[in-house]
């Protein structure tokens, strides 16, 4: 792939989840793509299981927006950085929503093949987002 065509993927991947467009978004990813996500608790493989995790995602934080600072890309492997932004309206992981935001920086790494999202592996700060969501309490250091 070109670097025209891997950026024009990744704003059509940005558009997909603003949009919380799941059929699209599964669109991207290769029939066997797996994707390593903290929120997810792990490895998942395949379009279905990347879009359900990506669901339960959106419909706990359904004001989410993921801010790409930079998209690093070099050959066909591509790194995203960037921030994560939301608030816990639908609660998760059997937890009630507490109404309340966060921020936390992130950063993906990606594998291409023939076009298409073979291997996404997500790293964030999980335990952060928790804690400003109000779903654990930290003590003070």
């Amino acid at each position: 792939m070109t670097r025209e065509e891997i950026t024009a993927l990744f704003a059509r991947r940005q558009e997909a989840w603003m949009r919380r467009d799941i059929p699209w978004l599964e669109d991207l990813y290769t029939e066997d793509a797996a994707v390593e996500s903290p929120f997810g608790g792990g490895s998942h493989q395949g379009r279905e299981a990347i879009g359900k995790v990506s669901q339960a995602f959106f419909q706990a934080f359904p004001d989410a927006v993921l801010h790409t600072d930079e998209l690093v890309i070099d050959g066909h492997r591509v790194v995203l950085i960037g921030r994560i932004s939301g608030t816990d309206r639908g609660g998760f992981m059997g937890l009630s929503p507490t109404g309340r935001s966060f921020d936390i920086p992130m950063v993906f790494l990606f594998d291409l093949e023939n076009g298409l999202i073979a291997r996404e592996r997500r790293i964030y700060d999980f335990t952060g987002l928790l804690v400003q969501v109000g779903a654990i309490k930290a003590k003070p250091a």
